[in-house]
């Protein structure tokens, strides 16, 4: 190599180190915070001020969630320099060798990972950073040795630590529960520290970024013994915490206390919506607990295991992730589509032709109302057969797909078949099925099925699924006659109203007209000799409901359904009632949901017998 050339070498050297340099010297400055905030934290202390939780309130601004207080000990180990641990020890009344396992055991949470620059396995622990010694201590606790925390040197220190507190001992499966945050988390998000809470299901998940409010920092100036002795620079680089606007929620916690007292002893679940605004009024599923149950980190070790292990599964959520068939409840929906789709007219008269499907003895159905009324399966089969059978090909087998497939866009447009994006736990919901050609194709093979094969569908059987919450929203939607708007639980964050998607109306493609013939259909049912439904009866406000039966296999009970809303005319709420083994639809889900209609319009229950019946008989 001659001169020349090792002349530029020995330039571009420079100049890459000086870029090298140059370049760390500018993360370290205008990205990386934490070298300054380290410099700023020699002379003063950086204290993180996390606002209180937001509070919680009903549709009637009953306060339904709130803040309890609790503390946790906080240790940096940078700062345990010439730490007594026996003083200590005796402190927090353990023994030595605890709080020795105990900072062994803190360190080991953390975990390792494998460092790319020097390939060696190192720990995740960070000796500059806070983490709880001991957690969950109530005020009386750390009142007793707080006084003496100063005395080491600012490495151990009490932090509050807002838990929650339910009033009502109602609701577990819509507030959810809250946790201690994992390391990820922590990484993830600057918000959080070792040893605060998250949430981790329901409200408390759907809403953390609302319920946690915006964390402030105070800046004071110390002493050698870590002793406060002023605020820095007169307060001048201090934030304000903001705290979370309340929630105000569409549920009415009387009428779900309600629903859960007659749910007691019973397998199942009850949803209720407002239908001109898509609030959920009430959700229950049973059988529940008690959402103090999992409230701060002693009761979630204590109670989560049996919760957890419970076989009658008190932490499914039924509403929103059972899936079972809708049984008769769907004839309404197929009533629609056969009026729109121009198969039938409100006054079509089918045989009910027994040898074709099983069905219970009743007049002739000369009309859809009547159809409805009666529950005529044999109605049904002949009328969902013009649609999923068009005769648009001469195969039978190929006009069904035809058939199905638009078939399955009209059940689509009622939000069937896919999750309702309701604001609790979306991950944790269920979407139900509802079969299309290619759903056949693949399980019976291609040109191996028509609507003989799978007529069960027509009456709400065979590979229909639906949950609950779904059934509730047929119930909605009716009673607005052809829209709904997707359920949820927020009715204004704050005074700002809903988040913009509950502000939509979901419009399905069937004219108003057709909603008339088929909710006389569901006053039928409740008022008229022949109803599936007359237990729902009430003489103040007229109801409009409809009955399900839905088969469960061999040798074993069925279930019963009913979906209805009330008033007729001008409805306020929409429900569904669904009791797993419980029978007929007409005999527990109906009398069921009467007395929940009648709760909520009228705020009492004029049939007491008939109350105390439902309430203390166990299925």
């Amino acid at each position: 190599m001659n001169l020349e050339n090792r002349k530029y070498l020995l330039i571009g050297l420079v100049l890459l180190t000086a870029i090298v340099f140059i370049s760390r010297l500018a993360y370290m400055q205008l990205i990386d915070d934490s070298w300054s905030r380290r410099a700023t934290e020699i002379a003063e202390k950086r204290r993180e001020i996390v606002p209180p939780r937001g509070t919680v309130y009903d549709r009637n601004w009953k306060k339904i969630v709130i803040n309890q207080i609790s503390y946790n000990l906080m240790i940096v180990e940078e700062k345990l320099k010439d730490f007594d641990t026996a003083s200590f020890a005796k402190l927090i009344g353990w023994q030595k060798a605890e709080v020795i396992h105990r900072l062994k055991e803190i360190k080991e949470n953390e975990g390792y990972y494998l460092n790319p620059a020097t390939g060696k396995r190192e720990s995740n622990f960070r000796k500059d950073r806070p983490y709880p010694f001991i957690k969950d201590l109530t005020l009386e606790e750390i009142t007793q040795i707080a006084h003496q925390l100063g005395d080491f040197n600012g490495a151990i220190y009490e932090e509050p630590v807002g838990t929650r507190y339910y009033p009502f001992p109602n609701g577990a499966n819509i507030f959810g529960y809250m946790s201690e945050v994992n390391r990820k988390e922590v990484e993830e998000d600057a918000f959080y520290r070792p040893g605060m809470n998250i949430g981790r299901s329901g409200i408390e998940r759907a809403y953390e970024d609302v319920l946690r409010g915006i964390k402030g920092v105070r800046y004071v100036v110390t002493d050698a013994t870590a002793h406060e002795i002023k605020p820095f620079a007169n307060k001048k680089f201090d934030t304000l915490a903001k705290p979370s606007p309340h929630l105000i929620l569409g549920l009415d916690i009387e009428l779900q206390a309600y629903g859960e007292a007659l749910m007691k002893g019973k397998k199942g679940c009850i949803v209720a919506i407002e239908p001109k605004s898509g609030e959920i009024l009430t959700m229950v599923s049973s059988p529940n607990y008690d959402p103090n149950l999992l409230s701060g980190r002693k009761n979630i070790r204590k109670n989560y295991p049996t919760l957890l292990t419970d076989p009658q599964l008190p932490l499914f959520a039924r509403p929103l992730q059972a899936e079972y068939p809708p049984g008769s409840i769907f004839k309404l929906l197929q009533s629609l589509i056969c009026l729109q789709e121009g198969v039938i007219k409100p006054n079509s008269s089918f045989s009910c032709n027994k040898s074709v499907v099983g069905c219970h003895n009743h007049p002739t159905a000369t009309s859809v109302e009547k159809a409805i009324q009666y529950s005529c399966n044999p109605y049904f089969y002949a009328a969902v057969r013009k649609v999923i059978q068009p005769n648009k090909k001469k195969k039978n087998e190929e006009d069904a797909v035809i058939g199905l497939d638009n078939w399955h866009r009209y059940m689509s447009s009622f939000g069937l078949g896919k999750k309702l994006d309701v604001d609790v736990d979306f991950n944790a919901q269920r979407g139900g099925l509802i079969p299309n050609s290619a759903y056949y194709n693949k399980y019976l093979g291609k040109g191996n099925w028509a609507f003989s094969t799978i007529r069960s569908i027509a009456i709400g059987q065979g590979e229909i699924k639906l949950t609950p919450i779904q059934m509730a929203n047929i119930a909605a939607m009716i009673a607005n006659r052809g829209w709904y708007i997707t359920p949820h639980f927020v009715r204004s964050i704050g005074k700002k109203g809903p988040r913009k998607q509950y502000l939509t109306r979901n419009v399905v493609p069937i004219d108003q007209r057709h909603f008339e013939v088929v909710i006389e259909g569901m006053r039928r049912v409740v008022y008229e000799p022949g109803g599936t439904g007359k237990e729902a009866r009430n003489e103040q406000f007229v109801v409009c409901g409809k009955t399900g039966t839905v088969q469960n296999g061999k040798n074993k009970k069925n279930h019963s359904v009913f979906i209805a809303f009330a008033p007729k005319d001008e409805p306020t709420i929409a429900l569904a009632v669904f009791v797993e083994n419980a029978g007929a639809g007409g005999v527990w889900a109906a009398p069921i949901a009467g007395l929940m209609l009648e709760k909520y319009l009228k705020r009492t229950v004029t049939n007491k017998e008939k109350e105390e019946y439902i309430k203390t008989t166990r299925l």
